[in-house]
């Protein structure tokens, strides 16, 4: 699962990273939440950051209360499934982030953990879009995070984890060519283990309202 992540990256990268032709204003983000509207790259704007709201709506939605329920898809069976099988084909996106946030559990309750890249500042998670349209014709385009089991070192923390791509696969996966869908689940597996670092921080990231640096310092021991 991927609840929280940070995007934090100084913009230059940002737009080095996905060969964007610009880059818009850029405020740093320490805790982003589902439901919130959020900077993506979509396989339609590939050189462009297109804003979505965390929280897939599935086109053919008779409302948008699924959203909450869809922030994360498995990797496993998106091709299958109703609600993302035609986004897997169709519509996919890489959602820039510096890192991202699980809960360990532990004896005394559950820890947050800051999980990041120890030589990428800001990477791609693999992920799906749609858009939906509400009765009244306003349109709603949507994301969702895919997840894989999680590597050696995340399984400690999590039993899943997002879908970390390399850089040289974003072509692939925001092709707009019939991909055989055999190529595209040929990335969804988990990122190398020993590129990946991880501390435990303050429980003010739990709290939604709170998007600060505080919330990715190292808890003191």
């Amino acid at each position: 699962m991927c609840g929280r992540y940070v995007l934090i990256a100084d913009p230059n990268l940002i737009q080095q990273e996905f060969n964007l032709t610009s880059m818009p204003d850029f405020t740093a983000r320490y805790n982003i939440a589902p439901t919130q509207t959020l900077p993506v790259v979509t396989n339609e704007n590939p050189h462009e950051l297109t804003l979505l709201r965390w929280g897939l709506v599935p086109s053919w939605s008779k409302d948008d209360s699924a959203a909450a329920k869809m922030i994360n898809a498995r990797s496993e069976t998106a091709a299958e499934k109703p609600s993302f099988r035609t986004p897997f084909k169709r519509r996919r996106c890489l959602i820039p982030a510096s890192g991202f946030y699980e809960w360990q559990q532990r004896e005394g309750g559950k820890a947050p953990m800051f999980i990041h890249l120890k030589d990428r500042e800001v990477f791609g998670f693999a992920g799906l879009w749609d858009m939906w349209r509400s009765p009244d014709g306003k349109e709603l385009k949507t994301f969702t995070i895919l997840t894989t089991t999680a590597n050696e070192f995340t399984q400690p923390i999590h039993e899943r984890m997002p879908v970390i791509l390399h850089r040289e696969d974003y072509g692939l996966w925001l092709a707009n060519d019939d991909v055989p869908v055999a190529k595209l689940q040929a990335l969804m597996k988990p990122y190398d283990a020993d590129a990946m670092s991880a501390y435990e921080v303050s429980k003010a990231v739990n709290k939604v309202q709170i998007d600060s640096p505080e919330c990715i310092a190292p808890l003191a021991s």
